[in-house]
């Protein structure tokens, strides 16, 4: 995507190699032989969510009902007066704009600051500015938040080797709300919750905040609330961020390839600003399963069998080269050469689960959207 989205990776590029790579899941999921993967963390117990203050913002671009989510979702964002779409991101943390989009920016306090999309290779140069926004969905319903870092973007450089990037001097299209946890050790050093502008919203209502959201292929649910976590939610635990007070690590869990065990247990990644997935594997597990994509990179095969799941609460499975499902992530990036196992699953998932992050209390939940964990009832 072009500026003005600021998508993070080459989502044409993706769409392009849709045919290598979809996901199997839906009613079908029974049938992809979920079973054991070994060392995924077990199921956390359900919290007590009894406060009330919160607000449902539906996306600008939230699909029709009885269709597939298939583009990144988009909300509207002030500083007061005009309102812009910008692009919400659950695999980044940070509102990141164009700094001629900031009234009155001079007179803000301010600090150096840049955050790279690694999925994509742009380094988002500029500074910190703090000020209080308001968010919109598609309905007129807003909440504003309280004052809180903002990255107005002064120019764009790109990392080494980047998948999607163009030096830009003084851009004009810069418009993403990262709203992730866990990404400072992603070239995000600066992405600290104090800038994620879900945990500072001031949703209507008195009394306390439970910080965190519930995302949906429809739109978010701002703060956590006994009505907007009620359902088959399943739990995870998180783990505690060591670097960062107040965050929280990624999502346990574990990749299964062509039912090899013992499975690869690593750290998960929901992200709504990507429609394709990055998947980080040792090589003896994926020995005999590569070969070179359109691209000339190293890529799973077709018919290649994937199995993840997210502690006790979500597994999901698909097949390498299935082209239909509406799981499908529109393309798979491997990577073999770090020891952590990894997957980024993309946008997608949202086509069979509800996520919830509860930033408070650390935890992650899945709620599936058809009725099926595959595993555990």
């Amino acid at each position: 995507m072009g500026q003005t989205t600021m998508m993070k990776s080459n989502t044409s590029g993706f769409e392009a190699l849709a045919r290598w790579r979809r996901v199997l899941l839906g009613s079908s999921l029974a049938g992809i032989g979920l079973l054991g993967l070994a060392g995924a963390a077990g199921a956390a117990p359900r919290p007590d969510y009894t406060t009330e203050r919160g607000i449902f913002l539906p996306f600008l671009n939230a699909p029709e009902p009885g269709t597939e989510a298939e583009r990144s979702p988009r909300l509207g964002l002030s500083f007061g007066s005009e309102v812009h779409p910008v692009l919400m991101d659950t695999g980044s943390t940070g509102i990141v704009v164009s700094a001629s989009r900031i009234p009155d920016i001079n007179d803000l306090p301010s600090r150096p600051g840049r955050l790279t999309y690694s999925s994509s290779g742009r380094i988002m140069i500029g500074r910190w500015v703090t000020v209080s926004v308001t968010l919109w969905g598609r309905d007129g319903a807003s909440v504003s938040t309280n004052p809180l870092p903002v990255l107005a973007v002064d120019r764009i450089e790109c990392a080494p080797n980047a998948r999607n990037c163009t030096p830009t001097e003084a851009p004009r299209g810069v418009a993403m709300m990262g709203v992730g946890f866990g990404r400072e050790g992603d070239s995000q050093a600066q992405s600290t919750p104090d800038t994620n502008p879900l945990l500072n919203a001031l949703p209507p209502g008195s009394g306390p905040i439970h910080h965190g959201y519930v995302v949906t292929r429809e739109g978010v649910h701002v703060g956590l609330t006994r009505a907007n976590s009620r359902g088959d939610f399943r739990f995870v635990k998180l783990d505690p961020n060591p670097a960062v007070a107040g965050d929280w690590l990624g999502i346990p869990v574990c990749v299964v390839v062509n039912d090899q065990e013992p499975s690869a247990c690593g750290r998960g990644l929901i992200d709504t600003g990507v429609t394709g997935m990055f998947l980080t594997l040792p090589p003896d597990q994926v020995a005999n399963n590569v070969g070179p994509d359109p691209e000339g990179r190293d890529a799973l095969l077709p018919g290649t069998r994937l199995r993840f799941r997210f502690g006790e609460a979500a597994a999901y499975g698909f097949t390498v080269d299935d082209a239909d499902a509406p799981l499908a992530p529109t393309r798979i990036v491997l990577n073999t050469r770090r020891p952590q196992p990894f997957v980024n699953t993309g946008l997608h998932v949202l086509n069979g689960f509800d996520v919830l992050y509860d930033a408070d209390g650390g935890y992650y939940a899945f709620h599936a959207r058809n009725g099926l964990h595959a595993e555990g009832r």
